[in-house]
């Protein structure tokens, strides 16, 4: 007589915990954190704001992204701020772009070659501004509006953390 075993849930997800574990052993340390942090990227890249926090483990594989609830609109001047709102404009006209991951900051593809781009240089959405290595992966950083460079704020090589402004662009008609 043959006998029928049903496996619990908990059962099932220990056999699946048990292959993860496997498999992470099998790609090795390197190769798991870059399965990882390509999942962590595309999931990312996909909101329409940035994570308030983002992370991804090694042991038995975990990715985490918290998102903050959008910001309210910012409320209405008081009356007498006549010359805070002639230069609010001036700030409005300004974009950043930010680290998309904590990394070293590079300006330029290699040491020695030219900057991606350099005070008053034009540039058009989806451009490339400059590269953020983190785990010796290098995740190009792109403008996201066409405009002119203003000011490039991080220093080549320098360590970037998430969300860092790097480089500050002017929006003009570029695309």
């Amino acid at each position: 007589m043959t006998e029928t075993r049903v496996e619990s849930a908990d059962e099932q997800r220990a056999v699946e915990l048990g292959s993860l574990e496997a498999e992470m052993t099998r790609l090795g340390a390197e190769g798991a954190m870059e399965i990882l942090c390509r999942s962590l990227s595309g999931v990312v890249g996909l909101a329409p704001f940035p994570p308030a926090r983002a992370s991804a483990r090694f042991g038995c594989a975990s990715i985490e992204v918290e998102w903050a609830s959008p910001e309210p609109a910012p409320a209405a001047p008081a009356a007498g701020a006549a010359a805070a709102v002639e230069e609010e404009p001036e700030a409005e006209e300004r974009h950043e772009v930010r680290a998309p991951l904590v990394g070293t900051f590079y300006r330029a593809q290699e040491p020695g070659a030219k900057p991606f781009v350099e005070v008053g240089d034009a540039v058009v959405a989806g451009q490339q501004v400059g590269i953020v290595e983190a785990m010796k992966l290098m995740n190009p950083v792109v403008a996201e509006v066409s405009g002119w460079v203003t000011d490039v704020v991080a220093g080549d090589g320098e360590r970037v953390e998430f969300g860092q402004p790097l480089v500050f662009l002017r929006p003009g008609g570029q695309e």
